[in-house]
């Protein structure tokens, strides 16, 4: 049984241009109930283009963020000054010019070890989130990625299937295939206890773990997690 709604676009731009404004159009709901919005980012080329439309959007649309909790689906272990922080493009495109509260702002502390980064991030996300009856926090939207070989955030497709069951908010990554191999990553229940998750799969090179993962017995990262799921949303480029 398909338990995902798969959107299709021309190019990255037609897509990050329509994720923006869907994720606008739940800020709006949210804030019309006086309702937090708890959103966990991830990294990646589609992301740069999601999150400055996002901006021109929020600008033009004249929303509110101010109720709006950034976490993230994972971080690579290095400072939020370098490059490869998925913390620092946030901030660059985002924060900055929103003028984005701090204590708004939950990221994965990717300068400290990655046990201690993903200790203090679950205390953060409990001490934000509400949780549900298994005691998983529930985000209202997590962003996810896919990778060349159908990871997602920084969970592997080698790793084993009892990993799916891990009930850790986040987990310390010391031996990620791609650099750098130290990593912070959402698991597979927060994944799991989202109201919605969204899948930006955009780019070349993509296309086979992009079929993998929508077979019923797919073995990638992100067939686990729509497995998991009951509705998962796909925007994508990619075509099969």
């Amino acid at each position: 049984m398909q338990h995902f709604e798969l959107i299709h676009f021309a190019n990255a731009d037609e897509l990050a241009r329509a994720a923006a404004a869907a994720w606008l159009d739940e800020i709006e709901r949210a804030n019309r109930v006086t309702a937090s919005f708890d959103v966990a980012l991830s990294g990646g080329r589609i992301t740069h283009k999601l999150l400055g439309s996002f901006v021109e959007q929020t600008k033009s649309r004249k929303v509110s963020l101010s109720q709006v909790n950034f976490f993230w689906a994972d971080e690579r272990c290095v400072p939020p000054t370098d490059p490869d922080s998925n913390f620092k493009i946030a901030n660059d495109i985002v924060f900055m010019p929103l003028k984005i509260a701090p204590e708004k702002i939950h990221r994965l502390r990717g300068e400290d070890v990655p046990e201690v980064g993903a200790e203090r991030a679950q205390e953060e996300m409990f001490r934000v989130v509400g949780d549900n009856t298994r005691g998983q926090p529930v985000l209202n939207l997590i962003f996810l990625g896919l990778g060349e070989d159908g990871h997602v955030a920084s969970l592997a497709p080698e790793e084993s299937e009892a990993m799916v069951f891990d009930q850790a908010v986040y987990r310390p990554i010391d031996n990620f295939a791609k650099p750098p191999p130290r990593r912070i990553t959402i698991g597979y229940q927060t994944i799991a206890a989202a109201r919605q998750v969204w899948m930006l799969a955009s780019g070349t090179g993509k296309e086979k773990a992009f079929r993998d993962s929508l077979a019923q017995d797919g073995k990638t990262s992100f067939a686990r997690v729509l497995r998991l799921r009951q509705e998962t949303k796909i925007f994508t480029d990619i075509r099969v």
